[in-house]
């Protein structure tokens, strides 16, 4: 496996041993759970204290990250046209606070994310976070279903491929067709507002 500085992962609707077996053979010893609402009313076994409980027995760590580095902003300056707006919340000292405590686990333990979409693309711990710590020049992987962990250099090729414009020999360059990729998808599947947030029931699925 390359050498990466944080994982992540989206718990989606695995069972709970094979969930463990996958950081258990990424060598995890964290899970920085960056779900603004940890919570889940399907699968009870993702909820914060079943979650606690069972990483504890496995000797790993539970870290809440959700508040700083959540998908679900409670302001809503963060949303644009009801939409979560990934590039202002990007830039609020809250997330690079955030990001910084990560940061500092991540030196001291085998941090993975965690949130609950399958596919990074659909997913703000990719689109968002994973997007930051690599423009802090971090190694980021992304652990998926089957084992294997595909390098967010991947990812963003993927994200050019599937959801960028076409190459234009006068146009932008990889970088802005990049940025232009990042914010077509985040528009497609960040969280939607169907009113100014106030928080939300703690039993519902939450990025």
């Amino acid at each position: 496996m390359p050498t990466f500085d944080l994982l992540t992962i989206g718990h989606s609707n695995i069972p709970a041993d094979r969930f463990i077996g996958l950081l258990r053979g990424a060598g995890v010893t964290a899970v920085a759970d960056v779900r603004s609402i940890p919570a889940s009313r399907h699968f009870p076994w993702f909820s914060k204290r079943n979650l606690t409980a069972r990483l504890q027995q496995e000797g790993m760590l539970y870290l809440p990250f959700g508040d700083a580095l959540g998908g679900r902003p409670r302001d809503s300056a963060l949303y644009r046209d009801g939409i979560a707006d990934y590039e202002a919340m990007a830039k609020r000292p809250e997330f690079c606070s955030g990001l910084d405590r990560l940061c500092a686990a991540a030196a001291r333990h085998r941090v993975c994310l965690m949130c609950a979409e399958r596919d990074p693309l659909d997913c703000h711990r990719c689109l968002l976070v994973a997007r930051a710590l690599t423009e802090r020049e971090l190694a980021v992987g992304h652990i998926l279903h089957d084992g294997t962990v595909e390098p967010h250099a991947a990812i963003e090729q993927r994200l050019l491929t599937d959801y960028g414009e076409a190459a234009d020999l006068f146009g932008a360059g990889q970088r802005d067709r990049l940025a232009a990729a990042y914010h077509r998808r985040a528009r497609a599947v960040a969280y939607r507002a169907k009113a100014v947030p106030s928080g939300a029931s703690a039993a519902a699925e939450t990025r």
